[in-house]
């Protein structure tokens, strides 16, 4: 009876720790970070039972508009919406250290791609867009923001 108690409690344990472990490394994407160019910061955080990324920050240069419009959307109905606050990554899931299934939208080019998402290095996210099928495809790394 004792050896069936303590192997119920080790399996509970053993399944306990997995699911910590598991959960630990879906959210080492939680934070915010700098596009390729350093000209804007996205945070990215978790939503319901997936990841998103909003526009938290836009560099701004002497003679830029006060307020940076999405005037290339290529749904005209959407080019006087704010591009800060905007949620540029949506629908991400966590599968085995890449997130994927999800959609990021370029404000620079009005378009938006299927795209996943991959931890390089604690501080470097690889963002890798793909246009139609996955055999066109751009990669490129964000920089975590440092506190």
């Amino acid at each position: 009876m004792k050896t069936c108690q303590l192997a119920s409690i080790v399996v509970l344990l053993i399944i306990c720790g997995h699911q910590t472990v598991q959960g630990q490394s879906k959210s080492k994407i939680i934070g915010i970070w700098y596009n390729t160019e350093k000209t804007a910061r996205i945070e990215i955080m978790e939503n319901e039972n997936e990841m998103i990324g909003k526009l938290v920050w836009i560099r701004q240069n002497e003679g830029d508009p006060e307020v940076f419009l999405d005037v290339v959307n290529a749904d005209t109905s959407l080019r006087n919406r704010p591009l800060m606050g905007l949620t540029i990554l949506k629908g991400l899931k966590y599968n085995n250290g890449i997130w994927s299934e999800g959609e990021i939208y370029d404000p620079e080019s009005g378009l938006s791609y299927t795209c996943e998402l991959q931890l390089k290095k604690k501080d470097v996210l690889e963002v890798k867009g793909f246009l139609g099928d996955s055999w066109v495809s751009r990669t490129v790394e964000w920089n975590r923001v440092k506190k």
